[in-house]
């Protein structure tokens, strides 16, 4: 029989003291929106919110215990109230979608709160009903139906020139430099103008106090820090993740070249948990060290879902770091829960992009603190890397007509005659336009060394004058240009239809608490449904799936990384899943997991759990680096998006259930043969 588990999310323990009434129902309303991490301690999140005030971290320390209790109470229940004392050995015995979705709806009567986002996915996303996007979440500009209401609208009647039309914008490549563009980029044409403002509303980020700078990419936003950044004098970058991630692999590369310590943190298995004394370790201060450097932090890992507390920002800010918030792994409405007036990034970075499964192109948002613009260097090689301007779709300065968009999207299938390599596979909020600057060739990129190597060679401070006297006179002049343009462009956008932004509006009408409780629902059962599929007659019930990271729990995000293994033991390639997921119209990414170490509990188990691979395109400095880089789990992720919902749930489970036949991979593989179609590779 399934009990409800609701109240158990939100009430809080009868542990806690005894209370005023009032008080009472501030706690519970405090503990019904203890949704995510922040500044409340590094062992778990706190009850804050939004805008933080000292008397809610009052409230907030009295209820810690109960905040632990219930989330324990959380993952109690969920476990043994789902698929009690149940296991599956074959894909047929599973129940049905009606059936698990009546059980899952009882155990879960919150998720009935949440059906506002069905109505908006049937309503404006409905190519989403027979493909299952679980290969990148994030933020989306525009829906579906918008998308093609304008194609219709388009193809009827020619718009007029002020009009909207598909693909609504395009990118433009430039030659700048960053520090003048974050200080003169506010006075860009009223079509970026207002792309931009309606981000940093959405995001909730003062004009006031941050500056934003438009890329390709989120590899090119990283790649600009790492040019730009003072590593010669501020010698260290901290990352913090979990897996390889190819945007902040370009970034370790460009700042070791100038001179940086790279560092990483670590983390225990088996729950990939921060391990928090070594990340103390490295972040405090030294009586010999005037200057620290600059930590990469993002809000959660977009591999394991593991969360991780915004204190480790702020204790980096007290020890003298600067500071970069990698939002691309937020929720679209995670920014809420930051409270950015209170921990105050140096530099944040984000990614949009088009249409949800549809279309991934879009942009990169590099938003700089005001305050902290000045601690950037010139460079020379920084002014190729990925700055472009948001044009209207058809007015492209530097692109072919024929390259002014694509259709093309992670979310497809993968094509059945390309040996798709992993660092070719798009990674979480990587987004690009086709075409781009001149900077990947390898004569370009042997000149681009070249220009580096002579950069630092000289380093007196006549130079530095002269750069400097050459960028400020740079900034006049785009002053001046755009001083004559300015008022000719707001004058435009004033005589053009409004700026209608669908896919930000929808993750605005949900909000945080919806959207959150939503995919909790989903991913907790998806847990716990994985962890059913047993191989039937195997010595010991060998499970069929791994999973890695936290299982079930409160907070943790909607991403998980998994395996799957036969009835031998032996895992199946995660890139082979990935292709047959995709024949089942299921997008899913693979990925790396690293830098795991082992308690001495676990110790016995470091060479069975980690693998060797090979990283052809990364430099490494030393043969110990490369030895310990190149040890990792490879592994198949799956990241819901705020407009996932059960049945997407349910398929990729009833999908994985079919590796429960021993000969179900050698069926594939004859099928695909019959079909004519290239025989995928054991």
């Amino acid at each position: 029989m399934f009990f409800s588990i609701q109240k158990f999310l939100f009430q809080p323990s009868k542990t806690i003291r005894k209370e005023t009434k009032d008080s009472k129902e501030e706690e519970k309303k405090e503990a019904k929106e203890m949704l995510s991490p922040c500044l409340g301690c590094l062992d778990a999140p706190c009850l804050g919110h939004g805008e933080h005030t000292n008397s809610k971290h009052r409230v907030a320390a009295i209820n810690v215990t109960s905040a632990r209790a219930a989330r324990s109470d959380f993952a109690k229940f969920t476990t043994s109230t789902l698929f009690s004392n149940s296991h599956f050995t074959n894909h047929e015995s599973i129940p049905p979608l009606l059936d698990s979705f009546f059980h899952f709806a009882e155990a879960f009567p919150l998720y009935h709160e949440t059906q506002l986002a069905d109505d908006i996915r049937d309503s404006e996303y409905s190519h989403l009903a027979d493909h299952v996007c679980l290969d990148y979440s994030g933020v989306n500009l525009f829906s579906h139906a918008q998308m093609n209401q304008s194609i219709a609208a388009s193809s009827s009647s020619p718009p007029p020139p002020s009009a909207w039309r598909p693909p609504f914008f395009s990118i433009s490549y430039k030659s700048a430099s960053l520090k003048s563009e974050v200080k003169y980029g506010e006075k860009d044409s009223g079509f970026e103008f207002a792309i931009r403002k309606r981000i940093m509303s959405f995001l909730k980020i003062s004009g006031e106090d941050y500056g934003i700078v438009c890329t390709a990419n989120r590899t090119a936003a990283f790649r600009l820090l790492g040019e730009t950044y003072p590593f010669q004098s501020n010698k260290r970058l901290l990352t913090v993740y979990d897996y390889e991630s190819e945007a902040v692999s370009a970034m370790v590369e460009s700042a070791e070249k100038r001179g940086a310590k790279v560092m990483s943190a670590s983390f225990s298995w088996p729950g990939m948990r921060i391990q928090t004394a070594k990340m103390k370790k490295m972040l405090s201060k030294r009586k010999t060290e005037k200057k620290k450097g600059l930590l990469v932090f993002p809000h959660m890992s977009r591999m394991t879902g593991v969360r991780y507390p915004y204190l480790w920002m702020k204790l980096a800010r007290e020890n003298g770091w600067h500071v970069i918030l990698d939002a691309c792994t937020l929720g679209p409405k995670d920014m809420d829960t930051l409270g950015i007036t209170l921990i105050q990034p140096d530099f944040i970075i984000c990614s949009f992009f088009k249409v949800f499964g549809e279309n991934p192109a879009g942009f990169a948002t590099l938003f700089i603190k005001k305050s902290s613009k000045e601690v950037l260097q010139t460079s020379i090689l920084a002014r190729s890397i990925g700055m472009v301007s948001i044009v209207r779709a058809g007015k492209l300065s530097n692109l072919p007509e024929e390259e002014v968009d694509t259709t093309s999207s992670f979310s497809g299938p993968i094509p059945s005659n390309s040996k798709q390599k992993q660092s070719e596979i798009y990674e979480e909020g990587e987004t690009s336009e086709p075409g781009g600057p001149p900077v990947s060739t390898a004569e370009e990129e042997e000149e681009d060394k070249e220009q580096q190597e002579a950069y630092h060679e000289d380093k007196k401070e006549k130079e530095k004058q002269e750069e400097e006297e050459e960028e400020e006179e740079l900034s006049s002049e785009i002053v001046e240009v755009l001083s004559k343009s300015t008022k000719h462009n707001n004058e435009e956008i004033e005589n053009q239809v409004e700026v209608e932004f669908n896919g930000l509006d929808h993750a605005d009408s949900l909000g945080l608490r919806v959207i959150h409780n939503r995919l909790r629902c989903i991913i907790n059962w998806l847990v716990i449904a994985l962890m059913k599929l047993q191989h039937p007659h195997s010595e010991n019930g060998n499970s069929l799936v791994k999973i890695y990271g936290p299982r079930v729990k409160f907070d943790r995000g909607p991403a998980l990384a998994f395996n799957v293994f036969d009835w031998k033991g032996e895992k199946v390639n995660p890139v082979l899943v990935q292709k047959l997921a995709d024949r089942s119209n299921i997008s899913l990414s693979c990925g790396f997991l690293q830098k795991i170490e082992f308690s001495e509990k676990y110790e016995h188990l470091k060479d069975s759990v980690l693998e060797e691979r090979v990283h052809e395109n990364t430099i490494v400095s030393d043969n110990k680096k490369k030895e310990d880089q190149n040890l990792g789990i490879a592994v198949v992720n799956a990241s819901f998006g705020y407009l996932a919902n059960f049945e997407d749930a349910y398929r990729l489970w009833a999908f994985v259930a079919k590796f429960l036949d021993a000969d179900f991979v050698e069926k594939e593989r004859w099928t695909y043969v019959a079909l004519n179609q290239k025989m995928i590779e054991l």
